[in-house]
């Protein structure tokens, strides 16, 4: 089970750019649990992925020298969606419909995210460097808030919220 978890069932094995292919993945998802229950539930899904991703992450590199092969993909499914998570809160306090998230808000934050987890700058790539199952999920934890906050900030910069 942990290595289905690990591997976002099998889509950590797509390549060239396994990580790339699982966030585009993870964005199709967050999409639809944003469809079917807004930020609420696209949040409960993030905490749920994250918990579940420090376990299977854990339990898969137990006995590996490597603590992040290409194919544990989980940590981009828990960090896209906490960027994604930025732009659905903002949609959902504006009272926006469910089945409404233009794209910008998920486009920024798919951009953002693999920016942040390919660069690996401050926070992220200080976790990536920790070498343990942890640091596999954290740093795309950090890169995904960064991600969020980079994602409403450009938002703000198009609605003139900055000028």
């Amino acid at each position: 089970m942990e290595r289905m978890i690990a591997t976002l069932f099998g889509a950590g094995n797509l390549k060239p750019a396994s990580g790339t292919w699982a966030s585009a993945i993870a964005i199709l998802l967050g999409l639809g649990l944003h469809r079917l229950g807004s930020f609420p539930l696209l949040a409960a899904a993030t905490v749920a992925v994250t918990l579940a991703g420090f376990w299977a992450v854990r339990r898969m590199t137990a006995d590996m020298a490597n603590k992040d092969p290409s194919e544990i993909v989980v940590d981009e499914v828990a960090g896209q969606w906490l960027a994604l998570c930025f732009p659905s809160a903002g949609f959902w306090m504006m009272g926006l419909p469910a089945d409404m998230f233009p794209y910008p808000g998920w486009l920024g934050a798919f951009i953002f995210f693999r920016l942040f987890d390919i660069w690996k700058p401050w926070l992220v790539g200080r976790a990536d460097r920790r070498g343990d199952a942890d640091g596999v999920m954290i740093d795309d934890l950090w890169a995904g808030l960064f991600a969020g906050i980079a994602t409403m900030a450009a938002a703000g910069v198009a609605h003139g919220f900055f000028m």
